[in-house]
């Protein structure tokens, strides 16, 4: 006899049907007339709690996210400099001849050294624990930042090209025609303080424009390469400057060598901290310029055509964005930021006079500074004020412990180098995937 109380069906249901009757509450009552109608309980699977930032901290800190790759890189760069430092010290390395015997020796005299060496690149980059008054505990962070404003600029000059899709070698002569410009308005010009220092500092900005047009404007009418342009206009711009300032009303009548008359005091940058420290008010103009570039980029339409343009340019033309007018833009942009940057040099605290060295190398460390800071504004500040520390410290690690300046710029490359090698910097330090953002390998698309 059949059941009366089974459940009738198809037998595709007879699976589902097993797991609602055991799953099923209540079960029937003996001697019931009627059925009772069950319920099918489907349990929910319990969802999982939200982690806390603690944990997603602990989960991320050893994983390969460009905070951790980065922070790893420097210290990477620190320990082969600390190789470096050892073997270019004969003492050091005489204690190794003999290791084996007394181990001891060659340890201490190797830590004494590094740890002499990285302390005084702290003392000349940060803070002097040691100094004593005022002027001497900021004067670290003085020379920092002295060092660090020109190189915002010309680094922010890099990385605005790159995400325009360009390769803006040419910072270096654009802020060599800033700076012929900025001085020669700023002793040429008879202005009361204040607008003469604005005129400056737009004069420099206007020469870096034109000399960022000119390859900018061949790139977009006639597909020239931006790379081998500005090449041949760093070379115009630095004979220019050479040849500038030997000419009559520009160089200076009291002076045999090649320098220029010095600018005047109302066309200078106002020093922060008093006359005795160097620090001027251009890394505040830096720290606006890099909030306009990271507004720019991300907030105006203008960056949304610059970034589409880098992405893909025929995507971009077929969207009806002028990739021709977009290129212009960049390289002129690219450029008034590197001639604020050469402004910097002669307008600051660094020199008041033309020089055939005046601009220095900001150009092409601006290039390092923007590859470092992943071409994002915010990033370019951050490797900008770190290449500022290295050099202040720089010059007081020779001083006080007698190792080379060269080293510094060894330093400055190996970390440029493991940074723009992330997978490197993963692999020797077996870091996981990051969970909330996966480390991003392209320069072009930054942070």
């Amino acid at each position: 006899m059949s059941n009366p109380n089974a459940v009738s069906g198809s037998p595709d249901q007879e699976s589902a049907t097993d797991t609602r009757e055991a799953r099923a509450i209540p079960t029937p009552r003996a001697g019931d007339g009627e059925h009772a109608v069950t319920a099918t309980a489907t349990k929910e699977p319990a969802a999982e709690p939200r982690p806390s930032l603690g944990r997603l901290f602990l989960e991320n800190l050893w994983a390969a996210n460009t905070v951790t790759v980065t922070v790893l890189a420097v210290l990477l760069a620190m320990l082969v400099g600390a190789v470096l430092i050892i073997a270019s010290a004969p003492d050091v390395l005489a204690t190794y001849s003999y290791i084996t015997a007394r181990p001891a020796d060659a340890l201490n005299s190797s830590w004494a050294v590094v740890s002499d060496a990285y302390a005084n690149l702290f003392k000349g980059a940060i803070f002097d624990p040691d100094a004593s008054g005022f002027t001497a505990a900021l004067s670290p962070i003085s020379e920092t930042l002295t060092y660090a404003a020109p190189l915002v600029f010309t680094g922010l000059s890099v990385a605005l090209a790159f995400r325009g899709g360009l390769f803006n070698i040419g910072a270096q002569g654009q802020a060599t025609i800033g700076v012929v410009l900025a001085a020669a308005a700023g002793f040429a010009l008879p202005l009361p303080p204040g607008v003469h220092l604005l005129v400056a500092l737009l004069a420099g900005a206007v020469g870096g424009a034109i000399w960022g047009f000119i390859p900018g404007i061949l790139k977009a009418r006639t597909g020239a390469h931006e790379v081998i342009n500005t090449i041949m206009l760093n070379y115009v711009a630095v004979y220019f400057l050479a040849w500038i300032i030997l000419q009559d009303g520009v160089h200076s009548p009291d002076r045999a060598d090649a320098i220029s008359k010095p600018v005047d005091a109302s066309a200078q940058l106002p020093r922060l901290l008093g006359g005795d420290l160097r620090v001027h008010a251009g890394i505040l103009v830096a720290v606006l310029a890099t909030g306009f570039v990271a507004w720019l980029l991300n907030r105006s339409t203008l960056g949304f055509e610059l970034r589409a343009v880098g992405a893909n340019p025929d995507a971009a033309r077929t969207a009806g964005i002028s990739v021709t007018k977009t290129y212009v833009l960049v390289m002129v942009i690219a450029g008034l930021l590197a001639g604020l940057g050469g402004s910097n040099m002669v307008l600051g605290s660094t020199a008041d006079s033309l020089t055939p060295q005046v601009v220095a190398q900001i150009g092409f460390d601006g290039i390092l500074v923007a590859l470092l800071g992943r071409v994002k504004p915010w990033g370019v500040l951050m490797a900008a004020l770190l290449f500022g520390a290295l050099q202040a410290g720089g010059n007081r690690m020779q001083s006080y412990s007698g190792i080379s300046l060269e080293l510094v710029t060894v330093l400055q490359a190996l970390i440029v180098i493991f940074i723009a090698a992330p997978a490197l910097v993963k692999a020797i330090f077996q870091l996981r995937a990051a969970r909330a953002a996966r480390l991003q390998t392209s320069l072009a698309k930054g942070w």
